[in-house]
């Protein structure tokens, strides 16, 4: 073999790049200081686009298809090289294959907690993960910004800088909306709208467009959670119904505790509050309901008492009910009580109106030698 045919041997023919990869996104064709030969072939695939590049400007760009790289295709590089003329030797150049594709589900997060102020729990951090997906559109752009002389640069290699992009624009975004902590959940696809409108710009410099982004998931700490279902919870429950199980229950722990007189007084005294409050209930849905009266309503100008016992409301409370509190001694002259007109709460000695309650109480039996 002859020392032109060796050369010959060593130009190359077809310029092509067959992607056996999911996440490769620039390749720069491998030339091994080997020329390219005048009216070699360029294939281009689907889903590729080809970008020359001459001692570091970018020079022609080539969209899917096979071409003949001769003067008449290549005009921007046989004006940067000077062939006024046409060539008909090898040329040196450096070429690029872009993928065009969607890279999809790419995975993004938080790396540290995001510190939010929520009006109800102060200073909270929360966490984020979800999905995005993204295509180069500008293939120059893209390799000057970002690819600079890599041999190949994956998805691995700009994840990083996306991820910061769009972690920085879900914090804006969501201390701009100040949406209650607990409505997170129910606002992911608001947000996701949001914060995906605003990363468009931001992948664009790059020569990027963003084509889906997802927020799956907003966490908290766990005493913010728990916190948040206690107040869901009693916004849905029946708060009388509560008070009545409470007491059902108190009542059921004094009459097994067997510490006395103490604990029977604390179980009655929770028996009378729920019976009151039963009673009530029972009178209020009465009077809601007149075509279900099965007892008459209260006595007009009966006065009621709301009662203190053991630093809890109780009542309001019927003269009868305030009479067996008076015999269990829960009720005292010092024992504060308030009804309807008095301004604050006082001591039910002060009032007439159980003047006699008091009255008909017999005093404490003398003590026995």
């Amino acid at each position: 073999m002859g020392i032109w045919d060796k050369l010959r041997g060593e130009f190359i023919d077809i310029v092509e790049f067959l992607d056996n990869t999911q996440d490769t996104i620039v390749y720069r064709f491998e030339r091994h200081n080997n020329e390219i030969k005048n009216n070699a072939k360029l294939v281009v695939r689907e889903g590729q686009i080809a970008v020359f590049v001459n001692e570091g400007q970018i020079a022609d760009t080539f969209t899917p298809g096979t071409y003949t790289l001769n003067t008449q295709n290549l005009p921007i590089l046989s004006t940067l090289k000077g062939w006024k003329y046409g060539f008909n030797s090898p040329f040196k150049a450096e070429v690029y294959f872009v993928s065009t594709r969607n890279f999809l589900d790419q995975k993004w997060g938080t790396k540290n907690a995001i510190i939010l102020s929520d009006e109800r729990f102060g200073m909270v951090e929360i966490r984020a993960f979800g999905i995005y997906s993204f295509k180069v559109t500008d293939a120059p752009v893209f390799i000057r910004q970002i690819v600079g002389t890599n041999q190949a640069f994956t998805t691995a290699n700009i994840q990083e800088q996306l991820k910061s992009i769009i972690v920085t624009r879900f914090s804006d975004t969501v201390g701009e909306t100040n949406l209650p902590i607990e409505n997170y959940a129910s606002n992911l696809n608001e947000l996701s709208e949001g914060i995906f409108g605003f990363m468009k710009d931001d992948f664009s410099a790059y020569g990027m467009n963003v084509t889906k982004f997802l927020i799956e998931n907003i966490s908290m700490p766990e005493e913010v959670k728990k916190e948040i279902f206690e107040l869901s919870r009693l916004e849905k429950i029946d708060l009388d119904k509560l008070t009545k199980l409470k007491a059902a229950k108190a009542m059921e722990t004094a009459a097994a505790n067997p510490s006395g007189t103490a604990g029977m007084g604390i179980g009655l005294g929770a028996g009378i509050a729920m019976a009151s409050q039963m009673t009530q209930a029972m009178t209020n849905q009465v009077q809601s309901n007149p075509t279900t009266q099965a007892t008459p309503p209260p006595i007009p100008g009966a006065t009621t008492y709301y009662v203190a016992i053991n630093g809890k409301q109780h009542g309001p409370l019927d003269q009868k009910t305030l009479a067996e509190l008076v015999a269990t001694q829960q009720l005292k002259q010092d024992t504060l009580v308030w009804k309807q007109g008095l301004a604050g709460w006082v001591q039910a000695g002060g009032q007439a109106d159980l003047q006699d309650l008091f009255a008909s109480t017999p005093p404490p039996l003398p003590k026995q030698d």
